[in-house]
This record gives structure tokens, sequence and C-alpha cells, in this order.
């Protein structure tokens, strides 16, 4: 197996058990912070699976770019950040 695929893989199982376990945090944590916590890893584990599919060739990244990256690739490495700096930013505010 080729190694890149083989850290996808594990990248994808450890991905996968955080995803799990900010769903069962968010059950638990209802409020806006967390919201954004728990969304900032699902975002990333999505990221993480469009990268994949992306390198085994199943999708292409949008043909529309900004500064010559692909829109959708730009967004799945943006999205996950900026909902961690929105959790933090109000988890801040509340103390």
């Amino acid at each position: 197996m080729e190694p890149k695929i083989l850290l996808f893989i594990i990248k994808l199982i450890a991905g996968g058990i955080v995803a799990f376990l900010a769903i069962l945090l968010m059950s638990k944590k209802r409020n806006a912070g967390w919201a954004f916590m728990v969304s900032g890893f699902l975002l990333s584990y999505a990221s993480l699976v469009y990268e994949l599919l992306i390198e085994l060739g199943v999708l292409t990244a949008t043909k529309y770019g900004l500064w010559g990256i692909p829109v959708s690739t730009l967004l799945c490495a943006t999205l996950p950040s900026i909902c961690f700096i929105t959790a933090f930013i109000i988890m801040l505010a509340k103390r």
C-alpha cells in the first residue's frame, strides 16, 4: 500500500473518532462556543475526506479559483479555522 494512502487512512480513523466524540460532547454542552468547536472538528473531517477523494481522483477541484487556489480547496482549508476562532472568541467573551 502506498504510504500516502496509508497516512490518509490513519487520519480518517483518528478524525472519525474525534468527530464522534465531538458530537457526543455537543449533546452534553449546549452553547454557541461549543457548537462552533464541534462544527470546526466536523468540517476538518469533511475537509480530510474531500482531500482524499481528490487524491484518489474521484473528485476534481473546482475550476474557479482565488489567487491560483481552487475555491473548494480554499474553503476546506479555512472554514474549520474560522469555526475554531469563532468558538474561542465566544468562550473568551463569556469569561
